[in-house]
């Protein structure tokens, strides 16, 4: 069992472009903090830095806004190029609400707010982020980046801010994964008592994702955080098994 986890969220990542090599990156900014990184690691890099290396950036000046979301912006006046953005990124419109929110299950079926379309910490609110095209790929480069850098494998997380339909607030979460086990099906396993356990399923890399934000932070520029201490299975899964099936999903 874990019993005492080390969280370090490393300085030194400046203004992420383009083409960036994220590997390198945290290589020397874990190197600056004099973190030499190890296997059994667990290294959290938010979706934002991801998918501005990766070039997954608009800029909202070269967005034609349809009708519809011409009509749905002017209503709760909103900006139609980003709400357009958030159309074209959607693989399917789960609700569109007061306020003018819209929920959309995106083509990798995360089911979130605004399809992940974002301005905020990009472009001074001219250019909006996507999320990345495949975030588990993006997860496993970063891995490999790492392996032949420094020689070590640690599990790589991609994280974002979701909410949840029965809690206030928002929480990181896990949008992709390379190398750890993502769901630990615990179902049939003893619990404390020596009943075997009928329903638990934990959401591992949910959990982590979410501890390395109480490091990071949304605002302090320190997009990568370093877990250490928590002793994950190996998976090649990545984190689409954290994708509900439509089927099962009880609040669509």
């Amino acid at each position: 069992m874990t019993v005492r986890l080390e969280i370090v969220a490393l300085d030194g990542i400046d203004e992420v472009r383009s083409g960036d090599d994220l590997a390198a990156l945290i290589d020397q900014a874990a190197d600056s903090s004099g973190l030499r990184l190890a296997d059994d690691d667990v290294v959290v890099v938010t979706q934002k830095v991801v998918s501005k290396a990766e070039g997954r950036l608009v800029e909202l000046a070269s967005v034609t806004p349809s009708d519809f979301a011409q009509a749905w912006a002017e209503r709760w006046d909103k900006d139609a190029r980003q709400v357009e953005l958030v159309l074209r990124e959607s693989a399917a419109i789960v609700r569109m609400g007061p306020g003018g929110l819209i929920i959309s299950r995106t083509r990798h079926g995360l089911v979130c707010a605004n399809a992940g379309v974002d301005v905020s910490n990009v472009g001074g609110g001219e250019v909006a982020s996507l999320l990345p095209i495949d975030p588990d790929a993006s997860a496993q480069r970063i891995r490999d980046g790492l392996h032949q850098r420094t020689g070590v494998a640690p599990a790589v997380i991609v994280s974002d801010s979701f909410g949840r339909p029965w809690r206030n607030g928002i929480v990181n979460v896990a949008i992709g994964s390379a190398g750890i086990e993502a769901v630990r099906d615990m179902r049939g396993e003893p619990d404390a008592a020596g009943r075997p356990m009928r329903a638990t399923i934990i959401a591992v890399a949910d959990q982590l994702a979410s501890a390395a934000d109480l490091a990071g932070g949304k605002v302090e520029g320190r997009p990568v955080v370093v877990i250490r201490g928590y002793r994950w299975r190996p998976s090649e899964a990545g984190a689409s098994v954290l994708v509900m099936e439509p089927e099962r999903d009880l609040f669509p």
